[in-house]
């Protein structure tokens, strides 16, 4: 049977991001469902002093729908549409960045739903939390605190993360272009930046949502590499594949290198429609429907 690709966003993103991607998909005949999380697509935030002429101080203090959301909430909500899709045959979960943290917490709980999960540039724990691989030289190139000028509220007061994507500040422009789209025009970086969504939840998880051996560890699973993220740089890329394979060294990550930014695969998807169409031929191991 056809399988379907579902496919998780990462962090301020939603399921819009995918367009392309699924036109691509679609046009060499696979199918596929892009998600929105909780909070994210129709159901995000924008509120009146996000638009122009901004109000910096309402937009600090506005309410947001993402308050209170937590990374349990997102994978419930995942595992309800990898349950539908599972009605029609193999599935292939799909997930960028943030997204894979998500991912991993659904196959953590319900592995019996994923034939293949498949991490793009993509965040997937095993021996440290999210937030402590930031402290480890693999993401040393990193720095956080670039985009302070563009945090907007006191993520403690509002309960989620908000950044001001319609700053017309230079430096934070530059740093967002810088980690996200170096390899894009500027107009192609506007454009996707004004596909993003102004508020992203805080939880990221905990050690008990790390990669576990008996239950993700089962499932077949293929990490694509974006060669110039500098994002989730490519030594970060490589030491989360490392640790995946130490865990589960008899279910390794089948892996492949797609050239680009942490956001060019989905501006220019061609080749990941094509890398990921060679993952619907590979075999599924006894055991698996």
């Amino acid at each position: 049977m056809q399988p379907t690709f579902v496919l998780v966003h990462g962090a301020f993103a939603n399921s819009f991001s995918f367009a392309p991607l699924q036109a691509e998909l679609g046009l060499l005949g696979h199918r596929s469902v892009a998600v929105d999380l909780p909070g994210h697509g129709f159901q995000a935030t924008y509120t009146r002093a996000y638009q122009t002429p901004q109000d910096p101080g309402g937009l600090a203090t506005a309410p947001g729908s993402l308050k209170g959301v937590t990374l349990a909430d997102n994978a419930a909500h995942l595992i309800g549409i990898l349950e539908r899709a599972k009605q029609n045959g193999p599935v292939i979960l799909v997930a960028h960045s943030r997204g894979g943290v998500t991912a991993t917490a659904a196959a953590n709980a319900r592995p019996d739903l994923i034939d293949r999960i498949v991490y793009v540039a993509a965040w997937c724990p095993v021996h440290l939390d999210v937030g402590d691989y930031y402290a480890e030289p693999e993401m040393a190139a990193v720095d956080p605190a670039a985009f302070a000028s563009a945090l907007a509220g006191n993520p403690a007061e509002l309960g989620l993360l908000r950044v001001n994507f319609r700053t017309a500040n230079p430096d934070a422009l530059a740093a967002f272009k810088a980690a996200f789209l170096a390899d894009g025009t500027d107009e192609e970086f506007l454009t996707f930046l004004n596909t993003f969504q102004p508020d992203e939840n805080l939880d990221a998880g905990t050690s008990a949502d790390r990669a576990q051996a008996d239950t993700w560890g089962r499932i077949p699973k293929t990490y694509i590499r974006l060669a110039d993220d500098a994002s989730l740089p490519l030594a970060l890329q490589d030491r989360l594949i490392r640790e995946g394979d130490a865990l589960t060294p008899d279910n390794p990550y089948d892996v492949r290198t797609l050239e680009g930014s942490h956001l060019k695969w989905l501006l220019a998807p061609a080749p990941a429609a094509r890398v990921l169409g060679e993952l619907t031929t590979l075999p599924t191991p006894v055991g698996r429907g």
